[in-house]
């Protein structure tokens, strides 16, 4: 069967080993505590109103629904900090970098530890077959592998099963955990189920079993599919090799979708400069466009592409 593999476009400018100067790079990778202030209330804030709006509105369905698509959204997003910070670039400070990266990772239902370690591979080894641990997870090569992925199913159970296996000290197969870290990532995981377990107690014991269901777990399964349209979209279709130039794709859209995902969708700009903060890749990428080979308009755009392989 045929693969989710769409031709790689070729682009307009050959291939240099560095693009941006020493120069470039002092500018760019400047970190900033109000910055990174400034984004995360901006972050906070959509999720309070929307939140508030879902809970306040629901005899309005036409006010409700909305704001729990934003509301939903913006609770899977929180994958967005914990990914930045996990680089260390949210912030000037490493302490407000490890705080706001475990925030978003409970929110988002990931633990830091883990994922920070996990992710650090995927950037070692991108698209290497056999090496970066997101190719676990194989593209979709038929229409309905491509519509469960997007309904996050998979992406549940295995964080389920992930957490509590953890949780046991079983980290068979995870090769991008050190010997010497898996207590702490083992014991990180099951402070925080444990800290999922004590909330769920205070809400039933206060007369509100359902508090979780209705403010998180739900809004988070109607925002996970948005998440997962738009992580496809990142390195599927694009070369298995080491070349960030072609295995990338940068994705142009709108502002407030890259504010929820602080500025993500500039994704290859960000593999092939990790250190840049969420702020500058938008200054990065006006210098590095010409080179990469996957630049497209719009997630819609990037998937119509895609599906037309299947």
């Amino acid at each position: 069967m045929v693969g989710l593999q769409p031709p790689v476009k070729i682009h307009q400018s050959p291939i240099p080993k560095q693009v941006l100067s020493p120069a470039d790079l002092k500018t760019l990778n400047q970190r900033s505590d109000l910055k990174g202030w400034r984004h995360l209330i901006g972050h906070l804030t959509i999720m309070v109103t929307s939140g508030y709006l879902w809970g306040t509105q629901q005899s309005h369905l036409w006010i409700a629904i909305p704001a729990l698509v934003v509301y939903g959204f913006s609770f899977a997003a929180m994958f967005a900090p914990l990914h930045e910070c996990g680089h260390r670039t949210a912030f000037e400070s490493l302490r407000m970098n490890r705080w706001v990266e475990w925030m978003a990772g409970f929110l988002s239902f990931y633990n830091s530890d883990f994922y920070r370690r996990y992710h650090k591979w995927h950037h070692r080894y991108t698209q290497i077959p056999g090496k970066d641990p997101e190719l676990s997870d194989p593209p979709p090569t038929n229409w309905r592998e491509y519509l469960v992925a997007l309904s996050a199913l998979g992406w549940w159970i295995s964080k389920v099963k992930s957490h509590f296996n953890v949780a046991k000290g079983d980290l068979a197969g995870c090769d991008f955990i050190a010997v010497e870290a898996r207590a702490d990532v083992t014991r990180s995981t099951q402070l925080q189920i444990l800290a999922y377990a004590a909330i769920f107690l205070v809400s039933a014991a206060l007369g509100h079993p359902s508090f979780i269901v209705v403010y998180w777990l739900l809004p988070l399964a109607v925002g996970q599919p948005i998440l997962r349209f738009i992580l496809l979209a990142e390195h599927t279709g694009c070369t298995n090799d080491a070349n960030s130039f072609t295995n990338t794709r940068t994705t142009l859209t709108l502002w407030p979708l890259r504010l929820l995902m602080w500025n993500m969708p500039f994704h290859a700009e960000h593999h092939l400069y990790p250190a840049i903060p969420f702020h500058a890749l938008p200054d990065a990428h006006t210098q590095l466009a010409p080179y990469l080979a996957h630049v497209e308009a719009g997630y819609f755009a990037v998937h119509r592409q895609l599906t037309t392989h299947l």
